[in-house]
């Protein structure tokens, strides 16, 4: 049986066949039928805007793909970085590749004191941590000269590094300041959910990030990247 579908419209009898590929047809092929048809189809719900080769998602099924790789098999073998490097790049990092990619994350991780004493400092005190989190996200572009720069290469991976390193950080500071507390500078020590959480809950100078919960911050990373 031929993988197509016909559509005929019912005013003229006019009739248009179009191939089906992936469970998906082109909605183009109403144009050919009449010029001025269009399909109206609220919050795309029968609506492939962009096909990725980065996820696979079928939430009536329970399937959640990065890669090809189902995400249960990455939860509970790998870390966020390596499914971070697995998204960006296409394929799990060697040990030598993710060494330099942990290396990297690692020593992007501080923010500019600017944005913390002159940008994040001026917000209201009760302002909303995700309103604070987009404008901070927003206002790194003003402190790398080079973040215009987009389509070179060089500087594009650069900008990926940046967010992926310091995105905890600015979390983290925005969740302080709605509670009133100090700022807590990345720990290079720790790991990526381990940091995350110190910079987060850190009271005083004997807290221990607990091993058990930094794994599950690993894997909720994993889950929503």
């Amino acid at each position: 049986m031929a993988d197509t579908i016909t559509i005929i419209d019912d005013r003229t009898g006019k009739k248009v066949t179009v191939p089906i590929t992936d469970g998906v047809f082109s909605s183009s092929a109403l144009r050919d039928l009449d010029p001025n048809l269009f399909m109206y189809d609220p919050a795309y719900l029968s609506t492939a805007s962009c096909a990725s080769s980065i996820t696979y998602l079928d939430g009536e099924a329970g399937i959640l793909r990065y890669r090809g790789y189902p995400i249960e098999q990455l939860a509970e073998n790998s870390t966020f970085l390596e499914v971070a490097y697995l998204l960006i790049n296409g394929q799990l990092p060697t040990t030598k590749e993710l060494s330099t990619w942990q290396l990297n994350v690692t020593h992007h991780t501080m923010i500019h004191e600017n944005m913390r004493k002159r940008f994040v400092d001026g917000f209201h005190y009760d302002a909303h941590p995700m309103g604070m989190f987009i404008s901070a996200i927003a206002a790194l572009g003003t402190f790398y000269d080079d973040a215009k720069d987009i389509f070179e290469k060089e500087s594009f991976d650069k900008q990926i590094l940046r967010l992926v390193a310091k995105v905890p950080t600015i979390a983290a500071m925005c969740y302080r300041f709605s509670q009133g507390l100090p700022f807590v500078s990345p720990n290079n020590s720790l790991s990526y959910g381990e940091n995350f959480l110190n910079m987060m809950f850190r009271i005083g100078d004997d807290y221990k990030v607990d091993p058990v919960l930094a794994r599950a911050m690993d894997v909720l990373f994993i889950l929503h990247a």
